[in-house]
């Protein structure tokens, strides 16, 4: 089968599609036909080379959604289940950027009804990411949360969440972005932070910067493990490490057909033009996903 892999740090330049085995999947396993795959900017980090792994193969690609192919006496998935899941891992050999991939089946869930496998797999990180950060801060309906870079897929997955759970949710974003950050379900907008929140999301990787629009007491959380800034005025400082949970992606997948949760896919790229997409990434200016198939 064909893979997207790195071999050696740096630009979009160093992703190369190669040939390697079609895997095969263990006790409580499944083997997935990727359909679709998003790239997200944790494969830019790896590829560039943030997380390590030197003198090794890594795999790119977190996302995915397609069919299950073969199990390994998992219970509860059949051939022919149309499904997404998250592949985690900064380490591993093959990732969702192929033709085919193995997962715990722990991590899958049913694909959604109501779109097709492309702007399915946007979903699996990035709401998860989202999902699991809101449940460390523990906000209860009617408290105030800020949500920095709340136009991306990340930010954008928070805003829908918290509003869908009652909390009033104010979006930092370009100036740009207003109408599409109030229709994600925010009933504030700002371009520069200020004000008092009970918590802050920050998806935007502010850090230490966004500890002034906490309230005392309040709450913050962001999205790069053990990057958190250091507590001051009684606020609760934590980062996120996304897990997969297939469980609670099928919930998320529940939000999706019911309206709660938008997808939105920038562009596709075939995934022997990986590096192209890899490029197109490196430009910014995105609002939704990337999404790679094979």
């Amino acid at each position: 089968m064909r893979a997207a892999v790195v071999r050696g740090f740096g630009g979009p330049e160093v992703v190369e599609v190669t040939e390697t085995e079609v895997p095969e999947p263990s006790a409580g396993q499944v083997r997935i036909k990727v359909a679709a795959a998003a790239l997200n900017p944790i494969d830019a980090g790896i590829r560039s080379g943030a997380f390590g792994g030197e003198n090794q193969q890594l795999g790119l690609g977190w996302d995915v959604a397609g069919t299950v192919e073969a199990t390994g006496d998992a219970d509860g998935w059949n051939v022919g289940d149309q499904v997404v899941a998250l592949d985690y891992g900064m380490a591993k050999p093959l990732g969702t950027h192929a033709e085919y991939v193995v997962l715990d089946a722990g991590s899958v869930a049913k694909a959604p009804a109501t779109v097709d496998a492309v702007a399915a797999a946007t979903l699996p990180l990035n709401a998860l990411t989202a999902v699991q950060a809101l449940d460390v801060l523990e906000l209860t309906p009617g408290q105030s949360l800020l949500v920095t870079g709340a136009a991306g897929a990340l930010g954008g997955f928070a805003v829908q969440l918290a509003a869908h759970r009652g909390i009033a949710v104010t979006g930092l974003a370009r100036e740009s972005d207003e109408e599409l950050v109030r229709s994600l379900g925010a009933t504030g907008f700002t371009t520069g932070g200020g004000g008092s929140y009970d918590a802050v999301l920050d998806a935007a990787v502010l850090g230490e910067a966004a500890l002034p629009w906490i309230r005392d007491g309040g709450a913050y959380v962001g999205v790069i493990p053990q990057a958190e800034p250091a507590s001051v005025r009684g606020v609760r400082t934590a980062a996120v490490l996304v897990r997969p949970d297939g469980a609670r992606l099928a919930e998320l997948v529940r939000l999706v057909d019911e309206g709660v949760l938008t997808l939105r896919v920038a562009e596709t790229f075939a995934l022997d033009d990986a590096a192209k997409a890899h490029a197109r990434l490196a430009e910014g200016g995105l609002r939704g996903r990337l999404v790679l198939v094979p």
